[in-house]
């Protein structure tokens, strides 16, 4: 198997020195009046926007990527920058565009097009970096304590990392572009979206399909319940379903949905009731996993410009059995209240 990456830092392999950004002043805080529609704290990231984000599974942590910041962590509890990272996003081609942040919040991965690294959430340095040899980088996933790794591909292949070891298995399930991609918090399975119509759920210790969810245009979001109890897929065709996890039966199929409406974005809850999704036209919504009706939406806050602009809603987390939180395109985090 040929490998598709270029390993350059990690145990004695050619060290990147990764140049240091100076540290910009704390963005302030938006205290927002609670009201219908309304967030009811806003935070500002990222002055321009952002060009992707993620928050952790406990709503604690936020990374995002910006074009002046580089890469930014920030505490959510406390609205404070921790960290500034730079994964040599000097020019447009290079620049961050997909984040993942493992459940235990003990490291993210990072990736541009080209190269992805691993990132010691607790130290705040690098613990790997590596530069894709053929294609593109399209999606990405890491697992606990960062020992594995999920690169999807524009080739239509997925590529699983096993960090310590420099194993890598690649899924050829897929005859076209991978979308979107998530793993499981032990790494054990992953989940697979391509512009074949088709969304996987394979083993990664051996690459075999273990489910095969079909749908009538490209998977555009695919998203994996941590606790093992169900899978998420959508298309770009208006068709998102949810499914049993244990069996590979559909639990529901959401009810609704529209065209444009393509998820960006989803999240099961602790409680395994509802189901958190974000889209690229900025609305947020809650739905009943067991019925599939929507049971609440809204809209984030959009980029602040003279003509009307969206805002990609780009990560969704619950901080609370009251509020949740979003993180979107355009460089806005915001807390919201729990619809009942």
């Amino acid at each position: 198997m040929l490998l598709n990456f270029i390993r350059i830092k990690k145990h004695g392999f050619t060290t990147v020195k990764f140049l240091a950004i100076t540290l910009f002043s704390l963005l302030f805080m938006q205290a927002c009046t609670p009201s219908a529609g309304k967030p009811l704290q806003r935070y500002q990231h990222s002055i321009e926007g952002s060009y992707a984000g993620d928050i952790s599974n406990d709503g604690k942590w936020s990374v995002i990527s910006s074009i002046h910041h580089g890469i930014s962590v920030w505490d959510l509890e406390k609205n404070a920058l921790k960290y500034q990272w730079a994964q040599q996003q000097n020019s447009s081609d290079n620049l961050v565009l997909a984040i993942d942040i493992s459940d235990t919040n003990s490291h993210a991965l990072t990736a541009s097009r080209e190269n992805f690294a691993l990132w010691n959430m607790q130290s705040g340095k690098s613990e790997g970096y590596w530069k894709v040899r053929e294609s593109n980088i399209r999606d990405i996933a890491v697992s606990n304590n960062g020992d594995y790794l999920l690169i999807g591909k524009g080739n239509g292949i997925a590529v699983h990392v096993a960090v310590d070891t420099g194993r890598r298995l690649e899924f050829l399930g897929h005859k076209e572009k991978i979308n979107t991609v998530d793993m499981m918090p032990n790494g054990r399975v992953a989940m697979t979206g391509a512009n074949d119509f088709t969304a996987y759920v394979w083993d990664t210790l051996s690459g075999q399909v273990i489910y095969q969810f079909n749908h009538t245009s490209r998977v555009s979001k695919v998203a994996l319940d941590p606790l093992g109890r169900y899978a998420f897929s959508a298309d770009s065709m208006k068709s998102a379903h949810i499914w049993d996890l244990k069996t590979g039966k559909l639990v529901t199929t959401l009810k609704g949905t529209k065209r444009h409406e393509v998820f960006s974005s989803a999240r099961f809850a602790p409680n395994g009731k509802v189901l958190l999704t974000g889209a690229a036209s900025s609305k947020v919504s809650v739905w009943n996993i067991n019925s599939g009706k929507r049971i609440a939406s809204w809209h984030v806050t959009p980029k602040e410009a003279k003509r009307p602009t969206g805002a990609v809603v780009y990560s969704l987390a619950f901080s609370d059995n009251n509020t949740l939180l979003t993180e979107s395109s355009s460089g806005y985090a915001e807390r919201w209240k729990m619809p009942k």
